[in-house]
This record gives structure tokens, C-alpha cells and sequence, in this order.
């Protein structure tokens, strides 16, 4: 995949959880966003297009130079939550690519234990293992009695 590809499949997904995000929490119509989460996708834009480490690294969050300022990295931060486990419904060819491409790459790769119940236990390897897990073990724990 060339730099220019990977920047394409960044720009792409960003916006589609920025989208989810603020037809969620803003209750915009599908396919536009609200003036700050316009900003925001600017400001996100912008740093994709101008970031050093594309031909490196495989998403922001596995990056070790924050190059969004403190503002936009919480709100970033806070967005990517929300819709980044909800990507999964919207858009899961591309959520089964991400997963992939994260576990080539081996420097993010770690070992989590998560536990829901006692009963309920599970090593979970990389990032985006985890938050998949722990999206649906949040809804598998509040169905439990």
C-alpha cells in the first residue's frame, strides 16, 4: 500500500466516525456534519495531509508524536470512542481491513486482561481487539442478571 493510499484510507475512515458522531450526537442528516465537527474533520484533515510518519505507522492513535494540539486530541479522542465501535455496523469491510493492518503491525501488539464477570474472562490481544471485545461485552453484561 503507498503512503498516498494509506492517507486516502485514513482521511476516509476518519470521516465516517466523524459522521457517525455527529448524526448521532448532533442528530445532523447522514452525510453532513454541524459547524464544530466541520472543525474538527478540517483540523483532522489537515494533520492527515501534512503528517510525517504515514510511510511508518498504521493509524494516529499507534503514533508517538501528538500532532494534534491539546483541544482537538480531546475531542479527537472523544469521537473516536463513540464511533470508532460503531464502525463496525456502518462500515465493516472496512473495520475487518483496520483489524488486519493492525495486527501486522507488531509494535502495537500487547496482552489485556479483561474481565465482565468472574466467569467471564478473555485475553485480548492489540487495541483494536480490545475496544471490538469491549463493545460487546458492555452490551453482554448489561443483558446479564
Amino acid at each position: 500500500m503507498t503512503v498516498e493510499e494509506k492517507r486516502q484510507l485514513e482521511l476516509k475512515t476518519m470521516r465516517q466516525i466523524i459522521g457517525i458522531y455527529c448524526h448521532d450526537k448532533h442528530h445532523t442528516p447522514k452525510g453532513q456534519l454541524c459547524e464544530d465537527c466541520e472543525q474538527v474533520w478540517q483540523y483532522a484533515q489537515h494533520r492527515i495531509d501534512v503528517c510525517p510518519h504515514m510511510e511508518h505507522k498504521t493509524f494516529c492513535s499507534v503514533c508517538k508524536t501528538h500532532c494534534y494540539a491539546p483541544t482537538y486530541r480531546e475531542k479527537i479522542r472523544e469521537i473516536m470512542r463513540y464511533g470508532g465501535p460503531r464502525m463496525l455496523l456502518h462500515s465493516p469491510i472496512q473495520v475487518i481491513r483496520h483489524m488486519y493492518l493492525e495486527w501486522k503491525d507488531k509494535k502495537s501488539i500487547n496482552t489485556i486482561d479483561i474481565k465482565c464477570t468472574p466467569n467471564i474472562r478473555l485475553y485480548v490481544r492489540g487495541a483494536f481487539f480490545y475496544w471490538l471485545y469491549s463493545f460487546f461485552m458492555q452490551a453482554l453484561c448489561r443483558i446479564q442478571p
